[in-house]
This record gives C-alpha cells, structure tokens and sequence, in this order.
C-alpha cells in the first residue's frame, strides 16, 4: 500500500472513530498495567468487571502484595489465565517496591523486564501513560492491518516494526486504537461486517473477494 493510502486508512477511520481512547478503565499508572497484564487473551468488558471491585482497595503495589496471591484470584477468577496472571501481577508489584520505589519504569526493556509485561503491554503502557507513540499489536491490530493491506507479516512484532515504520507521524499515538476498534467492531474475525466499513475502497481483503467472484462467474 502506498504512502498516500495508509494515510487515507488512518484518516477515514479517525473520522469515523472520532478520538479514539482505551476501553479499559484505570485510576492511575499502576492501575493501568495491572488491566494490560489481565487483558491478555482477555477482553477489555472482563478485565473492567473485575478491576471494578479490585480498584476499590488496590491502588499501589504495596496495596497489591499486601492483598495477597489468593485472594487476587478471587477477584479476577472469572479472567482467562487468572492463576498466572495473578502470580504475575504480585511478582511485578513486589519488583516495582524492591527496585523503582513503587514506580512503573519507563525506559521499554525495564518495562518488559517485568512478569507478565511483553512487548505489547509494554508499547500500550508507553503509549497510553507516558505519550510516547507506540503501535502495540493485539489479535485485532495484526488480523486489520494484514487483512486490509498495511502490512504482510507473520508475527506480531514483526507487525508493530513494519507498522511504525510506514504509519505517517501523526497517526502514531492513535493508529493501535484506530485498528482495535475497527478490528473490535467491523474487521471482526470470522465475519467482517464489509457494509458498514468506511475504508472498503484501501482494503486489500475485499479487492481479492471480489477478484475470486469475478473469476467464479
């Protein structure tokens, strides 16, 4: 796709979108990664229904060691993965009081250093918290951006790498919110709703639908 198109994707889904923000809700830093960390191969409406109730007694990382492993899991069982997660989260916590005085690091590899904290949470930190303009890539970002055209790639890492390279400058901070909604709500995976998408004329994907018919008939 050439330098013109990506620009127009980014901008016919920012008109749609409007100004697009995370769906995870948050009370600060802390709070923040600890829904990034649950919200792996979770969905952001589970991750809110359990932080909902955690976020009234957990606002620090002491606040979390002294919560405990055990009872953690109570709050977050109905999370997929919730007995990793919750091993993950305490480790962190107690990391983050040993080593940064309580504090999420900001430099990326003291990020991922972290249990439970990859590349993607790491970029969605960064890019959320501290406005450093990271294209984190979930099932969402990677299924849009290949299907539509923007990359073609086979990893999610190679897909942030091709992403932040070709995005122009000020699609930066919003496209990884631009593809997750579109993905979350039009690009779905098994049944792309190609009626209602507004980027249709940019989109790779349904060029070859249409191809195959063609050839069909």
């Amino acid at each position: 796709m050439d330098k013109s198109s990506i620009n127009n994707v980014y901008r016919i889904l920012a008109k749609k979108i409007g100004e697009p923000k995370t769906e995870l809700n948050y009370r600060n830093p802390y709070t923040f990664l600890v829904s990034v960390v649950l919200s792996a191969q979770a969905t952001d409406k589970s991750v809110n229904n359990a932080t909902r109730d955690l976020f009234k007694v957990i606002k620090t990382p002491k606040d979390m060691v002294t919560l405990g492993e055990r009872k953690l899991k109570s709050y977050i069982k109905k999370i997929g993965l919730y007995n990793s997660k919750a091993k993950n989260i305490i480790n962190l916590s107690k990391i983050l009081i040993k080593d940064h005085q309580s504090k999420i690091p900001g430099e990326f590899k003291d990020l991922t250093s972290l249990p439970g904290v990859g590349n993607k949470t790491a970029s969605v930190y960064q890019n959320e918290i501290l406005d450093i303009p990271r294209i984190a890539v979930d099932t969402h970002v990677y299924r849009v951006s290949n299907r539509v055209g923007l990359v073609k790639t086979k990893t999610a890492d190679q897909t942030q790498e091709v992403l932040e390279h070709i995005t122009p400058k000020k699609w930066l901070k919003t496209a990884h919110h631009l593809l997750i909604l579109h993905g979350r709500y039009t690009c779905k995976s098994q049944k792309p709703i190609c009626d209602e998408c507004v980027i249709t004329k940019h989109c790779l994907y349904l060029k070859n639908e249409k191809n195959k018919k063609n050839i069909s008939c």
